[in-house]
């Protein structure tokens, strides 16, 4: 523990975890989820999953790297052998590849929040969608947004664990929070704003469908930063006197609660601009917002700002998490200096990430990478369905299954005594037991299966 550091104590956990759960999932991707998917109906499918099918494996993950004190490959080969410790590369693989394209992303937010707020990009009178199209085709402009984030991600991470990523997420989390409240208040201000909220908040349940569990487990487990390792990787840091079981349960409300309250902000935004959709899809934050923004006068060019500035913070959150997961493994089992490692892996991913940058106009030979269901893949989409909609759920089904029923008898249910001897023979051990051995490996795989057959054969079951 005192080589490799470790949290200070089980807020710091919590803070981080949370940070690293909190991200563009959270303020980008959830509104427009809710949006496509019929609102608080999906709020509602998108709640019950995280509690019950993604907290279990969370704690799988949190008790395996508490119990090993490693990153993900060192701990599946130390408690179940060489053939486990495959689950683990490919648990720091699919932190290596999402940061690669998740940093994309964040260069776009903070360009974003540069261009609003330094370049009065909302007194141009443009068409924000064929603005967004240029701006992400711009190789240069991109190359140096994401450079910055890339760095300012390093520096955090070259800290430690204690001085750079606990002492930051306690920083950004609370920032965050503020930010978000200040622009739900601004928001509840403008006309339309009740009917945003009506679409947010009251549920019409004859929207469900399968495709609405589907796309909210899809949803809960990508925003909870489940089956990339990153849960194993920061469970390594954990005192034994830590209830992993609570800290996982305020976790999940963390992330949720930042989420819920996205909508609260982006929907009476959007409700408030009557030529605005709701089911704006991806482009909902970079195509549609900056035009709410412009209608605002004045004041425009400042929200704008902070909202953006709001994303870059929710973004840096969790690439820290990301970028920990691989620099853990390195520094772990060839025991290199850890600042060196964070450098060198930041500037492998940040290379590896280029063909994501040029896939979005800039390169046609990556804009048209490759070809399967039905249709031209560029390079980001490939490595998001990849390694995002396939590499995490499998992840998430192999953990549970190690936790359940390989390691069980080696530790797993004593791990979840530590700092909680009172869940041992209680009705809450039992249920996260039941979950994780039965229901959450069967619904995850099942979200597995669907997504190999609805991306590369273009078959939809629902």
């Amino acid at each position: 523990m005192a080589s490799r550091g470790g949290f200070s104590n089980r807020l710091g956990f919590i803070a981080a975890a949370a940070g690293s759960a909190v991200g563009l999932g959270n303020i980008w991707k959830f509104p427009y989820e809710v949006g496509e998917n019929g609102g608080a109906a999906f709020l509602v499918i998108y709640l019950a999953c995280a509690f019950l099918i993604c907290l279990p494996i969370m704690l799988a993950e949190t008790a395996i790297g508490r119990n090993t004190r490693l990153n993900p490959y060192g701990a599946f080969r130390k408690l179940g052998g060489r053939k486990w410790g495959i689950i683990g590369i490919m648990g720091v693989l699919s932190g290596v590849m999402i940061l690669s394209f998740y940093n994309v992303v964040a260069g776009w937010a903070f360009g974003y929040f540069l261009e609003i707020g330094f370049g009065g990009l909302l007194s141009k009178g443009l068409n924000y969608g064929d603005h967004f199209g240029g701006f992400v085709s711009n190789i240069w402009d991109n190359l140096f947004f994401s450079i910055g984030f890339m760095v300012l991600t390093a520096l955090i991470v070259a800290g430690g664990v204690q001085k750079g990523i606990e002492r930051w997420t306690k920083i950004l989390m609370p920032l965050l929070v503020i930010m978000i409240v200040g622009l739900i208040c601004y928001g509840l201000t403008l006309d339309g704003a009740s009917e945003g909220l009506a679409f947010y908040l009251v549920p019409d349940f004859s929207e469900i469908n399968a495709n609405t569990f589907y796309t909210a487990l899809a949803q809960a487990f990508f925003s909870l930063s489940l089956g990339m390792g990153a849960l194993i990787t920061y469970g390594s840091y954990v005192g034994k006197n830590d209830s992993i079981v609570g800290a996982a349960a305020l976790i999940t409300i963390a992330d949720i609660s930042i989420a819920f309250l996205a909508g609260l902000m982006i929907f009476p935004l959007v409700f408030s601009q009557p030529s605005i959709e709701a089911n704006a899809g991806p482009g909902l934050v970079f195509v549609a917002l900056p035009g709410i923004f412009e209608s605002m006068g004045s004041v425009g060019p400042f929200v704008g700002a902070i909202f953006f500035l709001l994303l870059c913070f929710a973004a840096l959150t969790s690439t820290v998490s990301l970028l920990e997961v691989p620099v853990a493994y390195v520094t772990d089992q060839f025991k290199f200096h850890r600042k060196k490692t964070v450098y060198g892996v930041a500037l492998i991913i940040f290379i590896i990430g280029l063909p994501t940058m040029l896939s979005q106009g800039a390169s046609e030979f990556f804009t048209k990478f490759t070809f399967y269901g039905g249709k031209d893949i560029d390079f980001f989409t490939l490595i998001e369905n990849v390694f995002s909609d396939l590499s995490l759920p499998l992840g998430g089904f192999f953990i549970a299954i190690f936790a359940a029923w390989k390691w069980r008898d080696k530790g797993f249910q004593k791990e979840l005594y530590f700092g909680n001897p009172q869940l041992e023979g209680s009705v809450t051990e039992k249920v996260i037991l039941f979950m994780v051995r039965y229901i959450s490996p069967l619904v995850v795989g099942t979200i597995f299966v669907i997504s190999v057959l609805k991306i590369f054969f273009n078959i939809n079951l629902f």
